[in-house]
């Protein structure tokens, strides 16, 4: 049997149903324009095209401000690891751009002193991303001080100098598990009802080009990176109908504190990312811009995916 796409009666959406039809007022007449289920599964005002459906209400929303920048006003955000690196440059950029920020690490002197030269916008907490009390009592206070909470950047990781397989303790394996993967199970899974009481949100997973390809001697690195890339797909497709997206970065070749761990010196760094198509390493604040485009409403449709930001390292490699 075949059948012409879209059927005539059903339309495409969260689910296969019955297409429903403009009710009439009164006498049948209607001095207001009705709305209708589209094809794609909006409710549209036909007479406006203006969108009704709870989960695209932002493409109501009037652009403000510089269109180019992706606004976070009234969002709250929690970032972990933001005491230096990425995890700062985000924090800056977030409340720069209109969130409140409350900043999470372990470096209590340097997280503290980031957010008190961002201001009023910005709180310092300190977490260990490994223990469930601390996330419940984080989130807990993000939410009395700031009103709600609807944006996650779970920015802290570690790796280990690099060492075989054969040479890597379960100790220094599972050191690295608490913390790139625990570390993020426990962060979404606390987040989920106060994003659902603040009517959606955004959780940005920060992973690495080592959850994509391999790594020579980050056996843990890459297994916790690897699994933070399918935790995010899982929770993509769970959270979905709360309004809550879910999305990875995958950065390659960032100058933070991070690359210093693997044991590189800067110089030999640098030499590295000479052979990559940009031909450089990436800096912290272009990491950050994708995170705040991500926690925007303008990623509104971006969910369960890989954002790559590697300079082209991944892309392959030329001969010669």
């Amino acid at each position: 049997m075949r059948f012409a796409f879209p059927p005539e009666n059903f339309y495409i959406g969260p689910r296969l149903r019955p297409r429903r039809p403009a009710m009439p007022t009164g006498n049948g007449i209607s001095d207001k324009p009705t709305t209708r289920i589209d094809a794609l599964g909006v409710d549209r005002c036909p007479a406006t095209g203006t969108t009704n459906h709870p989960i695209n209400h932002h493409l109501n929303k009037q652009p403000q401000g510089n269109p180019a920048m992706a606004s976070l006003d009234g969002k709250v955000a929690l970032i972990t690891g933001a005491a230096r690196g990425q995890g700062a440059a985000e924090a800056r950029l977030f409340a720069k751009r209109g969130a409140k920020v409350m900043l999470c690490d372990v470096l209590d002197a340097e997280g503290q002193a980031v957010a008190a030269e961002i201001g009023a916008n910005a709180a310092y907490m300190r977490l260990d991303v490994t223990s469930e009390s601390a996330w419940k009592e984080v989130v807990a206070a993000t939410v009395a001080k700031f009103g709600k909470l609807n944006v996650l950047v779970n920015n802290a990781g570690i790796i280990t100098p690099v060492k075989e397989i054969g040479d890597t303790s379960l100790a220094e394996y599972m050191k690295v598990v608490q913390v790139n993967q625990v570390g993020v199970f426990l962060g979404m899974r606390e987040v989920v009802e106060p994003m659902k009481k603040a009517g959606g949100g955004s959780i940005v997973n920060i992973a690495s080009i080592d959850g994509l390809i391999g790594m020579y001697g980050a056996t843990a690195y890459c297994a916790t990176k690897f699994a933070v890339r399918g935790m995010t797909k899982v929770a993509a497709l769970e959270l979905g109908k709360h309004g809550i997206r879910v999305n990875s970065i995958h950065p390659g070749g960032v100058q933070t504190k991070i690359l210093d761990d693997t044991g590189l010196s800067e110089s030999q760094a640098v030499e590295a990312f000479k052979k990559i198509p940009l031909g450089r390493i990436g800096q912290s604040e272009e990491m950050a811009t994708l995170a705040a485009y991500l926690a925007s409403d303008d990623a509104s449709y971006s969910t369960g995916s890989e954002f790559i930001a590697d300079g082209g390292l991944t892309a392959g490699f030329a001969l010669g």
